[in-house]
Parts: C-alpha cells; sequence; structure tokens
C-alpha cells in the first residue's frame, strides 16, 4: 500500500521523535489522536496531525487500529524497541516503499550520478557533483509519466509535494542538499 499524505518536513529529526512518541502505545489510552498530537507536539491543526498520522502509518511508525492510532514499537526480531523504530534507514526504506512519488524522486537523484554528464539537448543536469532543481526533479517525474503514456491534467506533479518529499529524503540521509537543489546523499550519517 502507498501513501499520498505528505506533512511539510519538521527541521530535524527530533521533531519527528517527538511526535511519534506523542503517539499513544495502546488506541484506547487516547479518545482524539489528533487533538493530542496538536497539543502534545509542535503540530499546529487537527488537519495537520491527520496528515501526519498517515505519514507516521507510511513510515511504519504507528499503526490504525478501531479508527484510532497507536505507536508502532518493533525492532527486526518483532520486540518493543523506540530505537529500532527510529532508525533511519528502516525509516528511509518505508518511506522508498509506502509514501506514493518518494522512490520515483529519489531514483532521479540517482539516475542523476548514473548518467554522469549532460546529454545533448537535455535540459536537466546530470552531472553527479550538480544538484537537481526541484524543477529539474518534476522534468525527470514528467518524462518517466510521458514515457508510461499516463500524462494527463490529472497525474501533473505538483512541485510543493515534490519539494516535501526531496526534504524529507535528506531528512531521511537519502538526499542531501547541495548548491540550489538536491543530490543522492554522497554519505550516510
Amino acid at each position: 500500500m502507498r501513501f499520498k499524505p505528505v506533512p511539510e518536513p519538521p527541521a530535524d529529526v527530533e521533531t519527528l521523535e517527538t511526535v511519534y512518541r506523542a503517539l499513544p502505545t495502546r488506541v484506547d489510552d487516547i479518545d482524539d489522536c489528533c487533538a493530542h498530537l496538536v497539543e502534545e507536539t509542535p503540530i499546529e491543526d487537527r488537519e495537520k496531525a491527520a496528515t501526519w498520522l498517515t505519514f507516521l502509518r507510511a513510515l511504519e511508525l504507528a499503526v490504525e487500529e478501531s479508527g484510532s492510532f497507536r505507536r508502532l514499537e518493533t525492532d527486526s526480531s518483532g520486540g518493543a524497541a523506540d530505537l529500532a523504530a527510529l532508525d533511519r534507514d528502516r525509516l528511509g526504506r518505508a518511506f522508498r516503499a509506502r509514501v506514493d512519488g518518494a522512490d520515483a524522486v529519489c531514483a532521479a537523484l540517482e539516475a542523476a550520478v548514473e548518467r554522469g554528464s549532460t546529454s545533448p539537448g537535455s535540459q536537466i543536469r546530470q552531472d553527479a557533483d550538480e544538484a537537481l532543481t526541484v524543477s529539474e526533479v518534476i522534468d525527470t517525474l514528467g518524462d518517466d509519466r510521458a514515457a508510461e503514456g499516463r500524462r494527463s491534467r490529472r497525474n501533473r506533479v505538483d512541485p510543493e509535494r515534490v519539494e516535501r518529499l526531496l526534504e524529507w529524503a535528506v531528512l531521511l540521509g537519502l538526499a542531501e542538499r547541495a548548491d540550489d537543489g538536491y543530490r543522492v546523499a554522497l554519505t550516510r550519517e
């Protein structure tokens, strides 16, 4: 299953941890998860809290049960462990696999490295030392959709969403900001 909602990325991983830890460990601990997140975290309103809850499900940090949410705490052996849940490598894999468009955005950055120098007539810089701007990533995504024959008004790429995906990729260690754009992360923290 792929999830579409992508909240504004926070400035740091600590904010993600704060939101994660604000989730109850049992669904019946809190009556209104959205209101609870607004009260306990920097999230400003219910709509943003709902987006965060869905996104946390995508990252496999939360699970929905009986119309409510709870924190998902598992390590690779299935035991409880907060640190395993917040592992950036694991979160990066979930982000790419479960957030709609995340893998395509990361693949666009990876393809820029693989292709090397700019092809004649291409409007996309494809040098590993140069970052791709949001517009260049969008052009790559648009090319992919056109090649698949699915280009339509409904399938147009939302620049704000692409930028949020890129910023989440940076936060999760999959990409880095460079110059006036983004490139695949050259080193992992």
